[in-house]
């Protein structure tokens, strides 16, 4: 079989965290999906993990040498309520490598079948959610934006049953970790604090290396790990505003301590502006809706900083105790201000802006133009891009976006304003301006009625439509006549009726 060449650090160093377990056998596995890029970034050989012996390898039926198939356990809040046992329902860790740049890189699988955490699940995935993962991460990496990727997707030739039966499918997950806030939360409910502060100090020397050996005070190695996690998750969650992506199950078995966007169920891309947007059929009270994104963000922050709390002081000193809450409290309670700071100098970047103003000023600046794609229900993503024609002295385009077009020209009018000071303190040519903004609002994302119609043609054996998606995704800031069609918004009552699942 191909070489891996891995180094499985999680489960040489972490016993107890984990099930061994293998994944299930399938009849008739074939090679839908393989990430030819991402392979020679991991420093694999492409051509032997592809045709029948990739299928084999990628659908769990014959094991690579070095694989040491895992099933990690953790816990986890899901929609607010406490579960102290979740763990790999129907994903295992295959093992670890070292990619080309010397990074520590996570290989696992997903759908591969039954494991004593799949809580009456059947541990199976089918086609359909699995090649989604592949466009909605591969569209995220293109966006510049940490993700979890696809390496290759594996059709197992048997169905899985959900609503009716449907084909099923192995996805092979590349992360930097599958380390979750929900993991220390697992430790923290078993009342082990040994093996908490084993994973504390994993997790430090595999995404924090620098907090090596900080001890006592306000820059003890707890707080500095808890403000790094936090600091990544505010770049990220300002990454996913700017584009309009939704998570919707922003669990805390969802956030990842790496910074990485993971798990691609009921996530989609807003397309008329509206921060109440929820897509997810099972967030019926809005929890995870694109404006709560940040809230809930620093919610999950403040349950992982519960999990460090019993690391840092003894509970019978009460002095120590005090000092503790109140440098973890300024980290969660410093997170709005990391991830609205991370917000406007996105934003700043898709208004054309490079000389820093008033950040006061900016912000209402911004929040003036969201609050007219907000009324007039325009298309968050093509209205960032107009704006780009727009600033070359070209509104027509944007204009035709809006049914107030009164409304839109005063606004322009302030924008203008604060571009030409701009162009006091760093002049910028017109067309220069016009193409910064087009490197940061893109042209192209998976829109959710492409998404499906590339998906139910895959469901039923006919991959080019995914294939075409996914080739445009991969280039989104382009202008490319040829992808103009995966620019274009869906209906607004087909929108407005959207709605994504888990797929368990």
């Amino acid at each position: 079989m191909p070489a891996f060449r891995f180094d499985n650090t999680y489960a040489r160093e972490l016993s107890g965290f984990y099930t061994p377990w293998p994944p299930a056998q399938v009849p008739a596995p074939q090679l839908l999906y393989f990430n030819e890029a991402l392979a020679e970034e991991l420093g694999l050989a492409g051509a032997e993990l592809q045709g029948a012996a990739g299928a084999q390898l990628f659908a769990g039926n014959v094991l690579p040498e070095g694989a040491e198939p895992i099933a990690q356990v953790y816990a986890g809040h899901q929609f607010g309520g406490f579960s102290p046992r979740l763990g790999d329902g129907r994903a295992l860790l295959l093992g670890e490598v070292v990619d080309t740049q010397g990074r520590r890189r996570d290989i696992a699988f997903k759908g591969s079948g039954r494991t004593p955490y799949s809580r009456g699940g059947d541990g199976k995935a089918a086609v359909g959610p699995m090649l989604r993962e592949v466009l909605i991460g591969e569209a995220m990496h293109a966006l510049g934006i940490p993700t979890t990727r696809a390496l290759a997707v594996a059709a197992t030739g048997e169905r899985v049953r959900r609503e009716q039966p449907l084909p099923g499918a192995v996805l092979t997950r590349v992360a930097a970790s599958h380390l979750r806030v929900g993991t220390f939360q697992f430790f923290l409910a078993e009342g082990d604090l040994p093996k908490l502060r084993q994973l504390l100090d994993y997790a430090i020397a595999r995404h924090d290396p620098a907090l090596i050996g900080r001890s006592d005070g306000e820059t003890g190695r707890e707080m500095a790990f808890l403000r790094a996690v936090a600091q990544r998750q505010a770049r990220l969650i300002a990454q996913w505003m700017n584009v309009g992506f939704i998570h919707g199950v922003m669990n805390t078995d969802n956030m990842t301590i790496s910074g990485e966007t993971i798990d691609y169920g009921p996530c989609a891309f807003m397309e008329a502006y509206d921060p109440a947007t929820v897509f997810s059929s099972i967030d019926h009270g809005g929890r995870y809706a694109y404006g709560n994104q940040p809230g809930i963000a620093r919610w999950n922050l403040a349950r992982l900083a519960e999990t460090l709390l019993p690391l840092v002081a003894d509970e019978n000193d009460e002095a120590a105790v005090q000092r503790v809450v109140a440098e973890a409290t300024a980290v969660i309670d410093g997170f709005p201000l990391w991830c609205a700071q991370a917000l406007l100098q996105g934003q700043r970047a898709k208004l054309g802006l490079q000389a820093t103003a008033d950040d006061e000023e900016d912000g209402r600046l911004v929040d003036a133009w969201l609050a007219l794609l907000h009324t007039q229900a325009v298309d968050f993503t093509l209205a960032w891009r107009l704006l780009a024609d727009a600033a070359e002295g070209r509104p027509e385009p944007l204009r035709d976006q809006f049914r107030d077009r009164a409304a839109l020209d005063a606004w322009l009018q302030h924008w203008q304003a604060r571009v030409a000071q701009d162009d006091a303190a760093a002049p910028m040519k017109p067309a220069e301006r016009a193409a910064a903004m087009r490197r940061v609002s893109p042209w192209v994302i998976p829109r959710n009625h492409q998404v499906e119609t590339a998906l139910a043609a895959a469901t039923a054996g006919d991959l080019a439509p995914f294939h075409a998606l996914l080739a445009a995704l991969q280039r989104p800031f382009d202008s490319d006549p040829a992808l103009a069609a995966y620019a274009v918004p869906a209906p607004a009552a087909e929108t407005a009726a959207y709605q994504t699942f888990c797929g368990t």
